[in-house]
């Protein structure tokens, strides 16, 4: 909402959303089923331990978001890491923060590009992947280049089902879980089970759960329409991660009671919809399988806008290319972007798996995170401001969020480093973008 102008003539944007608004606009963000996806390669590199390694996740989102919220105080009128990061810290590092959440926002629809042509093939074994791949691409570009946007009304009856979805996947799983006799032992396991448990393994599988909470940070960005926005972005962030990690453990804890060996699936990329059909057969196979499938749609297509628009505001504004990225087709579409991110999501999708992609793009998102951590450090060591209690978590958060970072593959780091170095490269021939942030695209 837009405020009439004030006496200067300026239009504000007017502060009416509230706490709760804040935490749904969070969960919508999310997803009730965020877990789902990846619950197969979870499974698989934690040695069975997924609902382990999605609570450790929530602990480094907790501390993380406190340190958004402490930084939306400081700047309530930004509410992007690379902001925070380039007057926080130095506009260099912002900038090198920015370049990488432009990795995590190119990966988006490759993401959603593979696990949709994934759970189609589930349906019809039949059709190649890489037809699906095409198919999924095209879907996604024709939609952006069309203008096609999801409203937040129907956003909202989006989660609505998925939230029906959830419910009736416990009602089959606790059916389903009744009739198998379990020793008490049993229900212990998917926290810890002896025969499996290694800290390797757990930290390899936490630094890929964490994809479960991204876009929390997404409720900083709406300061300006927040009421109170000084102790609301905080709670929003933080309850949050919380109801996130209380429904996500308890769905992945739910999955691992019902299928416990992690080792054999029949399809790792999409193994909670074999999951499903075990506890519900085939007409919850199907259930979640097709609820999986319209969510990543609409994801996928959303990525694919989003990062078409990055690439536009850069564009805009000079940090790459103008003549090719800044503009925009009579519709208002960023065309040339649309198609670009749409290219790249087909080739990529063609050479890369999911999990690489997954953990790729939690490099970018830990960078991004480690750097509001130490924005949040930095701004509370400040003359008077300085306090054991506001150093601590952003201290145990940046520490929290480096430890998953360096479990990342091998894979994942070497891409990534390569990545960063393309942008302190380019940075550094471009001189002055080493010298400010990104701006913000928003």
């Amino acid at each position: 909402m837009i405020d009439p102008p004030d006496s200067s003539g300026t239009r504000k944007l007017r502060r009416v959303l509230t706490l709760n608004d804040l935490i749904l606009y969070g969960i919508i963000v999310i997803q009730p089923v965020a877990p789902m996806p990846i619950f197969g390669v979870v499974s698989q590199q934690a040695r069975g331990h997924v609902v382990t390694t999605v609570l450790l996740a929530m602990i480094a989102m907790l501390f993380t978001a406190i340190s958004y919220g402490r930084m939306a105080r400081v700047y309530p009128s930004a509410g992007s890491a690379y902001t925070y990061v380039g007057n926080a810290l130095h506009p260099g590092l912002g900038y090198l923060t920015g370049w990488s959440i432009t990795m995590d926002y190119l990966l988006n629809p490759i993401i959603c590009t593979i696990w949709c042509s994934k759970a189609t093939q589930n349906f019809i074994p039949a059709v190649p992947y890489r037809v699906f791949v095409c198919g999924y691409v095209l879907l996604f570009t024709l939609l952006n280049l069309r203008g096609v946007e999801t409203s937040a009304q129907f956003n909202r009856w989006m989660v609505a089902g998925m939230s029906v979805v959830v419910l009736i996947f416990f009602g089959y799983a606790i059916r389903y879980l009744g009739i198998q006799h379990l020793d008490a032992a049993a229900y212990l396991r998917p926290f810890y089970d002896p025969k499996t448990f290694s800290w390797t393994a757990i930290s390899r599988g936490t630094a890929i759960a964490a994809l479960t909470y991204i876009g929390f940070d997404g409720v900083s960005t709406l300061s300006e329409e927040v009421e109170n926005p000084r102790r609301n972005i905080m709670l929003a962030a933080v309850l949050t991660c919380l109801i996130t990690g209380a429904l996500a453990g308890a769905e992945v804890y739910a999955g691992q009671l019902v299928w416990p060996d992690f080792q054999h699936y029949p399809d790792v990329d999409t193994a909670f919809v074999y999951v499903a059909g075990r506890a519900g057969g085939s007409f919850l196979f199907t259930l979640v399988n097709i609820t999986l499938l319209v969510a990543t749609v609409g994801s996928g297509a959303a990525a694919q806008l989003g990062a078409a628009r990055l690439l536009f505001g850069m564009g805009r504004d000079d940090v790459i290319p103008k003549r090719f990225f800044g503009v925009l087709s009579v519709r208002g579409v960023p065309r040339n972007n649309v198609l670009f991110s749409g290219l790249l999501a087909l080739a990529a999708s063609l050479f890369l798996s999911y999990e690489l992609s997954i953990e790729l793009l939690n490099f970018g998102a830990f960078i991004a995170f480690m750097g509001v951590n130490a924005s949040a450090f930095a701004q509370g060591g400040i003359g008077s401001r300085w306090h054991w209690k506001n150093a601590l978590p952003p201290i145990l958060g940046f520490a929290v969020c480096f430890y998953i970072w360096l479990n990342l593959s091998a894979m994942a780091k070497i891409v990534g480093g390569l990545w960063l170095l393309a942008g302190l490269v380019y940075g550094a021939a471009r001189g002055s973008l080493l010298r400010r942030p990104i701006a913000n695209p928003d």
